[in-house]
């Protein structure tokens, strides 16, 4: 059996990142806190105070890939806290929020493996079959809304967030919580949920909203733990609707030169989707149908998911996950000079998955729950000599904090 990046990692060092990494999920999952009791009526409450809101979930898994010539595997774990707190201020809300991530140091290197997947960099090579870690810093910003004459008027300011592009983040979805994946699609939808440097401005009325923003378009590099703050040189517009268990958005965005190894390439970007979710304390439904496509100067690429959860009871959840998503594998190179482009010959690739989670605790705002999942893979016929027929599969144990959650 071949593992490929497990001799880059010292094991101590890993050990005591699972082990800090279970503390932090052990500590967010208290719940909702405030500066005054959570029990005191809103109304009664001091408009000075501080509502908190900490969620975090953490996966200790797993994770099983093959394909043609060779498997791969990793004990790993994908893993993310967010607080966020809230006050009146002046005649709106003010809200900041956090949110970090320690897979720098719970996951190889390279990333966690993942047939097919694609995105980033690493050692100055496109990443193949590696979903790579994310930040440190994952979202750290604030935003400022008023209700005026019947119209939401807010502003979010950035140092690392997302702009007004995509669906919400794979991670925040509730049809994908139970998910310790990213998408296959991840690249044409959300990927931008860690933006260093975003401007937002948001109008609302009766469910509906639009969304503009400015960010810097360049993708985060290969190291974690710091800001790639630069000039805000890209734009995204949204504009979502929102009537009770439905959801949808359509969306744009300009993006300058996002990928480091094809400096000067322009990328330009669409996505529609909708969601339903009737998700409750003791059961329910929630999905999500998107639709992602990216163009450039090699062409046009797109992207299909179809994802839910099912909750029969509070302790069990059936999920599943189905793409269909055209990509650069065989063509993928290292860096290009400004300016220089070749052709790119793209395949269409798809992934079908199941999976089941059961509760084993559920006590005091924290839920400790195991499953797994299993992948089959569509190969096209021009990675069917590189892959064969690829499956993959995962078994976790996840600390998840209960409770709703208040992502925008």
């Amino acid at each position: 059996m071949y593992r490929v990046p497990s001799m880059t990692r010292d094991a101590a060092r890993r050990a005591g990142a699972l082990g800090v990494a279970a503390l932090v999920g052990l500590t967010a999952a208290g719940g909702r806190v405030s500066a005054q009791s959570s029990a005191t009526p809103a109304s009664a409450r001091s408009p000075s105070s501080w509502e908190w809101t900490w969620d975090t979930s953490l996966f200790l898994q797993f994770n099983y890939q093959q394909r043609k010539f060779t498997d791969f595997w990793a004990v790993e774990s994908p893993n993310w806290l967010m607080g966020s707190g809230r006050r009146l201020f002046g005649a709106g809300t003010l809200e900041i929020a956090a949110m970090v991530s320690l897979e720098a140091f719970t996951l190889d290197d390279i990333g966690s493996p993942q047939v097919f997947q694609t995105g980033e960099t690493f050692e100055g090579g496109p990443l193949i079959d590696y979903q790579h870690p994310h930040d440190l810093v994952m979202q750290l910003g604030g935003r400022y809304d008023r209700l005026a004459r019947g119209v939401r008027f807010g502003g979010t300011a950035s140092i690392v967030g997302a702009p007004a592009f995509g669906p919400m983040a794979f991670m925040h979805r509730a049809s994908a919580d139970a998910n310790p994946t990213a998408p296959l699609a991840h690249h044409h939808l959300d990927s931008m949920h860690i933006t260093p440097g975003v401007l937002t401005a948001t109008a609302g009325a009766r469910g509906a909203a639009v969304e503009a923003s400015v960010f810097r378009g360049r993708e985060p590099d290969e190291d974690r733990l710091d800001l790639d703050l630069g000039a805000l040189d890209s734009w995204a517009v949204r504009g979502s609707w929102t009537r009770g268990r439905w959801s949808a958005q359509v969306s744009g965005a300009s993006v300058t030169s996002p990928e480091a190894l094809e400096p000067g390439v322009d990328v330009t970007r669409l996505s529609a989707s909708l969601g339903f979710d009737q998700t409750t304390a003791v059961g329910g439904l929630s999905a999500l149908a998107a639709w992602g496509q990216m163009r450039d100067v090699y062409g046009t690429t797109d992207a299909y998911l179809v994802e839910g959860a099912w909750h029969p009871s509070a302790a069990l959840t059936w999920y599943g996950r189905v793409e269909s998503v055209v990509k650069n594998i065989l063509t993928a190179g290292g860096q290009h000079p400004p300016g220089f482009t070749h052709a790119h010959e793209f395949s269409r690739v798809g992934a079908l998955t199941l999976g089941v989670r059961r509760a084993l605790v559920r006590a005091r705002g924290l839920d400790i729950l195991a499953g797994g999942d299993v992948t089959g893979h569509r190969t096209p016929p021009n990675l069917q000599e590189s892959y064969g027929r690829p499956w993959s599969y995962h078994v976790y144990v996840q600390l998840r904090r209960t409770g709703p959650h208040r992502h925008r």
